[in-house]
């Protein structure tokens, strides 16, 4: 097996040279530290793209890590998988490909850490969706919640980006005003809010 930050290296310059949106320099150490944090033994990526995130989270990662990660582009899926496959951890990580919104619904058992990095205006849905599969501590880190510095403040926006505008703002303030989650967003990069869900304690009493 190949040595991971090689890998990880190598899968940054054929993202670059190819166009292939993957989290930017400047999120990658909230995302970083968001994990070593967490670290969790099972994962939900949404969006895999090449698997750069991917292999990022595993390094991470609990030892005993399992992650499920959804890619809409069958094209992009296979690519990722070469890359995985090189990895230590390609035992660990399952690929699954389509639509993001349909294959949540069809997952089972708990995910204590997910990393959302797909279709922007779809970040509400895939909220609502996964809310269900997530542990009682579960968090959730969201790239690109900032998207170009038009979400929050009073920018004028392009009319073509008023859906992903809108839908960010109102996934921002989901995780913000649920009171079970602790969101704090952070300004690196193109923008990560990270949710802790709280654990309630039952009061026996």
């Amino acid at each position: 097996m190949e040595d991971i930050d090689k890998l990880l290296g190598e899968m940054q310059l054929y993202g670059q040279e190819n166009k292939i949106p993957i989290i930017n320099e400047k999120g990658k150490p909230a995302l970083v530290e968001a994990v070593r944090q967490k670290r969790p033994h099972r994962v939900l990526e949404i969006g895999t793209a090449i698997g750069y995130s991917t292999l990022l989270i595993a390094k991470e990662a609990a030892e005993n890590v399992k992650i499920d990660t959804l890619e809409l582009s069958k094209e992009r899926a296979e690519i990722a998988q070469a890359y995985i496959s090189r990895s230590v951890y390609k035992d660990r990580i399952k690929i699954h490909v389509g639509d993001a919104g349909e294959i949540i619904t069809a997952l089972s058992g708990k995910y204590d850490f997910v990393f959302i990095d797909a279709a922007k205006g779809q970040y509400p849905d895939y909220f609502r969706k996964l809310y269900p599969l997530l542990s009682a501590d579960g968090m959730i880190v969201a790239d690109n919640v900032l998207f170009r510095g038009y979400v929050m403040g009073n920018r004028e926006y392009p009319r073509r980006f008023k859906t992903i505008v809108k839908r960010l703002r109102e996934y921002i303030a989901l995780v913000s005003n649920t009171p079970e989650f602790a969101t704090v967003i952070k300004e690196d990069g193109d923008g990560l809010a990270i949710s802790q869900r709280l654990m309630v304690e039952c009061d026996n009493q």
